[in-house]
C-alpha cells in the first residue's frame, strides 16, 4: 500500500513510469483549456479555498485529469478533510501520479501532477486517515467527474519472474495496466537488490488492474495458473529463490475462496501437487521503473526470445478469446 515512505522515495528517485504520455505546447493547452484551468492546471496556480467545484461532492465515479483525462483518483477514497480543498486518500495507481519535491513559498512539500501529461494537481501531506495516513490536497480545477462506467479491480499474483507475468497479463482484454512490484514480505519498500537476497520475503509479483465486466477473477487465476509451473517450488526454470515462488495474494473473503477454489480445479491438469500460495495481501510496493513495461520496451533481448517469447504463444494458444483485439490480430 501507498504510504508516506514510498511517497517520500518517489518525490527523491523518480515516480514509476506512467501508463501513456500526453505532450502538447502552451498554446494548444489554452486552447483546451478555460482560464482558471490552465492558470491551475498548467502554470501551478491554487484556487481559493472552499470554492472548488468537488469540495461538497461526494457521488460515485472516477475523478480524471483536467488536461488529459487520465484517471486519477476514485469517489471512495475521497474524504472531508476541513482544509477547504478535495482530498483523497490514494491515486487510483501508483503511478497516475508524479511525485515531486516542492521547495516554493520557504516550504518543503511534495507536488503532486498527472503523471500522463505533468498537469499540477496540488500537494500529498502525511496527515489523512487510516491506512495510508496519506491526504492528496488537491484544486478541483485540475479534475473532471468521470461517470463509473469503467469498473475497475485489481488481482495481485506472483508466477516466476515479473518480466513474464507483465507480459502475459498485458495482452489480455479487460486488462487496463499491469504493474510490476513486491509483495507478501515482511519489510517496507524492498528493492529489487533487497529481495533479490531472499531475506526480506518478498515475491515478484504483478498488480494487475481490470474491468470485471469483461474479464473475471476467475478467468485472470485460470490463466495465471496455465502462464507457469505452479508445481515448482520456490522456482520457475532457472530462475530459483523464495521471490520466484507461486502465491495469490487476495484482497478479501470471496477472492481467498475463489483462488483456493480455482486451484483445486486445475490440479488436475498437472501430474505434480500444485504449490502455489494464498495468502492476504497487506502490502504491494511497485518495482522500480526499469522493471516495468520490461517486455515491451525490449523486445531485442535474449530473455524476451527464449523465456518470454514461448509463454506468449503458448497464451495465444489456449486463451485466444481472451487477447485484446490488436493481439488476437498479429
Amino acid at each position: 500500500m501507498l504510504d508516506w515512505n514510498q511517497v517520500i522515495k518517489y518525490a527523491n528517485n523518480g515516480s514509476p513510469a506512467p501508463e501513456k504520455r500526453v505532450e502538447k505546447s502552451e498554446n494548444e493547452w489554452k486552447e483546451l483549456l478555460t482560464a482558471e484551468q490552465f492558470q491551475i492546471a498548467r502554470l501551478k496556480g491554487t484556487e481559493r479555498a472552499g470554492s472548488g467545484a468537488f469540495c461538497e461532492r461526494h457521488e460515485p465515479g472516477l475523478y480524471g485529469c483536467i488536461c488529459c483525462g487520465s484517471v486519477l483518483f476514485d469517489a471512495r477514497t475521497k474524504f472531508e478533510s476541513g482544509s477547504g480543498w478535495p482530498s483523497f486518500t490514494k491515486p487510483v495507481a501508483d503511478n497516475a501520479i508524479k511525485y515531486v519535491k516542492d521547495t516554493s513559498w520557504g516550504m518543503t512539500r511534495v507536488e503532486v501532477l498527472c503523471n500522463a501529461c505533468d498537469a499540477h494537481l496540488g500537494h500529498v501531506f502525511p496527515d489523512g486517515p487510516a491506512p495510508s495516513g496519506l491526504r492528496f490536497c488537491i484544486n478541483s480545477a485540475s479534475m473532471q467527474l468521470i461517470e463509473e462506467d469503467q469498473q475497475k479491480a485489481t488481482a495481485v499474483f506472483g508466477g516466476g519472474c515479473f518480466w513474464c507475468t507483465e507480459a502475459v497479463f498485458q495482452q489480455l482484454k479487460g486488462v487496463n495496466q499491469v504493474v510490476s512490484g513486491y509483495a507478501g514480505g515482511h519489510i517496507k519498500n524492498p528493492t529489487y537488490r533487497e529481495i533479490c537476497s531472499g531475506r526480506t520475503g518478498h515475491a515478484e509479483v504483478i498488480e494487475v488492474s481490470y474491468n470485471p465486466n469483461e474479464i473475471g477473477y476467475k478467468d485472470l487465476l485460470k490463466i495465471f495458473f496455465s502462464a507457469h509451473d505452479p508445481t515448482t517450488l520456490n522456482r520457475q526454470g532457472y530462475d530459483q529463490g523464495t521471490q520466484y515462488r507461486s502465491i495469490i495474494l487476495t484482497r478479501d473473503e470471496d477472492e481467498n475462496q475463489v483462488a483456493k477454489q480455482v486451484r483445486e480445479e486445475m490440479q488436475d491438469y498437472f501430474d505434480d501437487p500444485i504449490v502455489t500460495e494464498i495468502k492476504t495481501l497487506e502490502h504491494f510496493y511497485p518495482a522500480e521503473a526499469d522493471h516495468q513495461n520490461f517486455y515491451n520496451d525490449n523486445p531485442g533481448q535474449p530473455y524476451c526470445n527464449v523465456i518470454i517469447n514461448p509463454k506468449l504463444q503458448k497464451l495465444r494458444s489456449m486463451f485466444s478469446s481472451f487477447l485484446k483485439e490488436e493481439i488476437s490480430d498479429l
